[in-house]
């Protein structure tokens, strides 16, 4: 995947279609982080996983809503861009970064909207 494409390519969509790709991606996001849960209702096997993915969701749900508020002191684009699909020291956090991204993307793809994505 192409890091400067894919800003572009979110960069360029209108505000409406950007909020829901963002809407999109912390749906996917959260499914991956089921993947942390442990076996009983109060464990988790993997707590700083999901801490990392709590992180994410937080940041790009306030993000969310500056976006559909118009809030010009949002971070820029870019930032949030990178902030998701920037190589990580944690290749496990990556990945679920990723595949929650391409499922974002292909989820995306059905309403209309082109793109494509290297798998």
């Amino acid at each position: 995947m192409n890091l400067q494409s894919e800003i572009d390519y979110f960069s360029e969509l209108p505000t409406l279609d950007q909020a829901r790709l963002i809407a999109v991606f912390i749906y996917e996001i959260t499914s991956e982080a089921r993947t942390t849960y442990g076996s009983g209702a109060d464990q988790v096997q993997d707590a700083a996983r999901l801490r990392f993915v709590n992180e994410i969701v937080c940041r790009l749900a306030r993000f969310l809503e500056q976006l559909l508020a118009d809030d010009h002191s949002r971070p820029a684009n870019d930032v949030v861009m990178r902030m998701l699909l920037a190589a990580r020291p944690d290749k496990a956090a990556e990945r679920l970064v990723m595949t929650a991204y391409r499922r974002a993307i292909h989820g995306f793809d059905r309403y209309d909207t082109t793109m494509t994505i290297d798998t």
